[in-house]
């Protein structure tokens, strides 16, 4: 965000705030415990005017990019960019407050290392736009369990292995608990290091995740890249998926009972595939990590088994042990389960998600709503909300066959489904709170899940960066090439239906991801990036013909000189 803002804005002063000692955030030294590793192949987790290659990287084309690397990449690509200068770091936003006059104070609490020890100081800073770009993964969630001060053994988000992995090495064993690729990842650490696994699934939960190899379908196509095919995003609903300007071939294959026939094959394909790829059926063990949700209604919350020997080798002899059962309660160094068994470890990892609200106090008090923020109502939706249920269900009926979720399903104690927050991020674009769409001095980036995490960045910071100067040529502003002294004001009403439209569309689209609190998808990336780009006046439809724009992947190399190319325009 920070190096398309100033390239478009060179004189603008822009600080990024930083909560931690180095660049990152999930790539930041501090969480890049042994082994952690892209879950994408190199090639695909790139931004366009940087690339990944070889000779600088080390990186041999077919490999995942070690998270050291990705650490260094996001480094260069800071002071390639001249935006590494301008970061704060060590100072973790504690609030911010809307002034009366226009623009934001943000309240930082600095923490600064010296030779006399540490020091904290508080300052405030009063900006007239603000970017939160806290992401998804920023504020871990860990469960409460019943007897923790008695475990007598460290208990630990998976986000803090970076500092106890040289010790849970060496350990006698190990209990992890969750079924993410995070929890996946704990458990070969440490397998692969020979220290035993007790792994505990909750019966309650919504079970193990979808883990893929790089290569998947008959024609062993890389995963990643299938999901930018754009004949391959028509097989799955998507409400703004007209942006691609081909509503004809979606209405065809969602709206006829022949194309769902043919969409439903499609994912029954993919899901058998993985399956036998990975031998779920072939051992008692490995049955156990079996999804429970079939893959149609799976977002992002989905692997690549990125591992340099076979995974569930380590399930089949033993030194990983599944346990699908809940956690009753704890004891020193003990596990004791719902089904009446226990397991003993020296340590309890807890791959368990994260708080999906940014860990940021807003004022004044009560502002979340208009923010666009997860919040807590006692109200019942509003009209316009089952307007958006009505018009999502005739575009996509196969949408109304919801799947059973696990019967038995309960959020885990102390998670923000247990304590009631019924609303979810509700931002214009996944950028904009509707509710300010015509101050035009707040947005967000990277509140979204998308295997396009690096192309769907730099395009949300395009257009955000043209939003904020009024210059976007759709939705009732007006053309960046026009002499207009102030941008003409969005249409309030339309812009708040196509927010709850879209936000409303996850809760159908992945109940088995994280659609009904934010955006999360996977193949219909590309349908929102070529939404924005129209928001922008520029090109979408990137190919040289026909053939390679229907079934050719698209990549970083495709967006190459966006922000040039929207200046020209």
């Amino acid at each position: 965000m920070a190096k398309t803002y100033l390239e478009v804005n060179p004189s603008t002063k822009v600080i990024i705030l930083d909560s931690l000692d180095s660049i990152g955030g999930t790539w930041s030294k501090q969480r890049l415990y042994p082994g952690l590793r892209s879950n994408n192949l190199v090639g695909t987790y790139e931004f366009s005017d940087l690339p990944m290659d070889e000779q600088t990287f080390g990186v041999k084309p077919g490999q995942a990019v070690p998270g050291p690397v990705v650490h260094r990449y996001l480094r260069m690509y800071a002071e390639k960019f001249d935006v590494y200068r301008r970061i704060r770091f060590n100072s973790k936003v504690e609030s911010v407050e809307q002034k009366d006059g226009g623009g934001w104070t943000v309240n930082v609490s600095h923490t600064s290392q010296g030779s006399n020890g540490n020091g904290n100081r508080n300052v405030s800073i009063w900006a007239e736009k603000l970017v939160v770009s806290t992401g998804l993964t920023n504020d871990p969630f860990l469960p409460e369990f019943d007897g923790a001060d008695s475990f007598d053994a460290p208990i630990f988000h998976v986000k803090e292995l970076y500092h106890y992995a040289e010790t849970t090495k060496n350990a006698e064993s190990i209990i992890i608990l969750g079924g993410s690729k995070s929890g996946h990842d704990a458990a070969y650490y440490h397998a692969s290091n020979g220290v035993p696994v007790e792994w505990i699934i909750r019966e309650s939960g919504f079970g193990p995740t979808w883990m893929a190899p790089p290569y998947v379908t008959p024609l062993k196509k890389q995963l990643e890249k299938l999901v930018g095919v754009r004949f391959l995003t028509w097989l799955s609903p998507c409400i703004w998926g007209n942006s691609d300007g081909f509503g004809a071939l979606r209405r065809l294959l969602h709206g006829t009972r022949v194309g769902r026939w043919a969409v439903d094959s499609f994912w029954k394909i993919l899901a058998d595939d993985v399956i036998a790829l990975n031998g779920y059926d072939k051992h008692p063990e490995t049955k156990k990590l079996k999804p429970w949700m079939p893959a149609f209604w799976t977002a992002t919350s989905l692997g690549i088994l990125n591992y340099p020997t076979d995974f569930y080798g380590y399930v089949r002899d033993g030194t990983i042990k599944v346990h699908i059962a809940d956690i009753s309660h704890l004891s020193p160094k003990t596990v004791h389960l719902s089904n009446g068994e226990s397991v003993h470890g020296e340590a309890l990892i807890c791959s368990t998600g994260w708080k999906h609200r940014p860990s940021i106090d807003f004022y004044p008090k009560g502002i979340d709503e208009q923010l666009g923020l997860p919040h807590s109502s006692k109200l019942a939706e509003d009209v316009m909300a089952l307007k958006a249920d009505k018009e999502i269900l005739e575009r996509f009926p196969r949408l109304a066959l919801q799947p059973v979720i696990n019967k038995h399903y309960k959020p885990e104690e102390g998670s923000e489904s247990s304590v009631a927050l019924n609303r979810p991020f509700r931002l214009y674009r996944f950028m904009v709170p509707p509710a300010y769409i015509n101050d035009r001095s707040i947005g967000y980036t990277g509140m979204m899940q998308s295997i396009h995490t690096a192309v769907s960045a730099q395009a949300q910071a395009l257009w955000l960066t043209a939003y904020f100067s009024g210059r976007l040529e759709r939705d009732g502003t007006p053309s960046k090439n026009g002499e207009v002294a102030k941008p003409a004001e969005f249409n309030r009403e339309e812009i708040r239906w196509k927010t709850i439209l879209h936000s409303r569309f996850g809760k159908w689209r992945y109940p088995g991801g994280h659609g009904k609190r934010y955006p999360d998808f996977t193949f219909d990336g590309i349908p929102y990036i070529d939404m924005l780009l129209r928001d922008l006046g520029l090109k979408w439809l990137r190919k040289p013909s026909r053939w390679s724009e229907w079934f050719d992947p698209y990549g970083p190399k495709d967006y190459v000189g966006l922000v040039d190319e929207w200046r020209i325009e």
